[in-house]
């Protein structure tokens, strides 16, 4: 009966991990200042990415993009990562994503996806929700929610990559 078990977690795990590895959906976005933007033409020249779905009424969202934002410095010396911010914001709402981005000075690429075309076509349901890429552009992790200190586990699947690319 454990040799069963150990087996199908086994299975489980290879299976997870496989299913993980994702390739971004081709979508349109926004820029900030209004460009068109495709997501297979998001890359970092071989490098991890971070993904972060946010929206500026979401104070999760809003913790997390800053818990980023005091670490950014560090981890892009330390592993070179580049960070995206996608905005869910509506067209009532997405006024004041600029702003907002602004005002905390975040170092990011910020987008706009108002319409959730790839919020939608990542099977994303709740903000904030966070992937780390790989050199490929591959989803290797994904979380949903945030808590305090919840940004050391995104930067030890980025070391991860890294340490293993």
């Amino acid at each position: 009966m454990k040799e069963k078990l150990i087996t199908l977690l086994l299975a489980l795990t290879v299976s997870l991990g496989v299913q993980s590895q994702k390739k971004l959906p081709n979508v349109t976005l926004k820029s900030l200042h209004g460009k068109e933007v495709l997501t297979s033409d998001l890359s970092n020249d071989g490098k991890p990415m971070i993904i972060s779905f946010w929206a500026t009424w979401c104070k999760p969202c809003l913790s997390e993009l800053s818990a980023f934002n005091d670490e950014y410095e560090d981890w892009v010396e330390e592993t070179e990562v580049k960070i995206i911010a996608i905005s869910i914001d509506d067209a009532r709402t997405n006024a004041r994503v600029k702003s907002m981005v602004l005002g905390n000075d975040w170092p990011f690429e910020v987008y706009l996806d108002p319409n959730q075309d790839f919020k939608r076509a990542l099977n994303i349901v709740n903000v904030p929700h966070t992937l780390v890429l790989n050199g490929k552009g591959e989803v290797v992790w994904e979380h949903s929610t945030y808590n305090p200190g919840s940004e050391e586990e995104v930067i030890t699947q980025v070391r991860h990559l890294v340490n293993n690319h």
